[in-house]
């Protein structure tokens, strides 16, 4: 089971007026949004669909994570390769 975050792109121009670039239609009755950087929303999606999987390591061995590490960083941190970040990558 692989969960997907509905996401469109929100692009400004040089003068500041943003357009939403939304193909599917998903935000055509929403009102407002939030901006993620797209690698932020990847890492994101890996950890929703890593969770539903049961699919980490260890939490435990973590331990304590500081505040300015990035998120990326978790999946080094748990033992994934760059192949295994791949392949869960080619599941969306």
């Amino acid at each position: 089971m692989t969960y997907k975050i509905d996401n469109a792109i929100i692009k400004k121009d040089v003068n500041g007026k943003i357009t939403l670039i939304d193909p599917e239609n998903v935000f055509a009755d929403e009102d407002a949004f939030i901006a993620i950087k797209s690698d932020d929303l990847i890492t994101i999606q890996l950890l929703i669909n890593g969770i539903i999987n049961n699919d980490f390591k260890s939490w435990r061995e973590l331990g304590k994570i500081p505040e300015t590490e990035p998120l990326k960083s978790l999946f080094v941190r748990l033992g994934y390769s760059k192949e295994d970040i791949a392949t869960m990558i080619k599941e969306f």
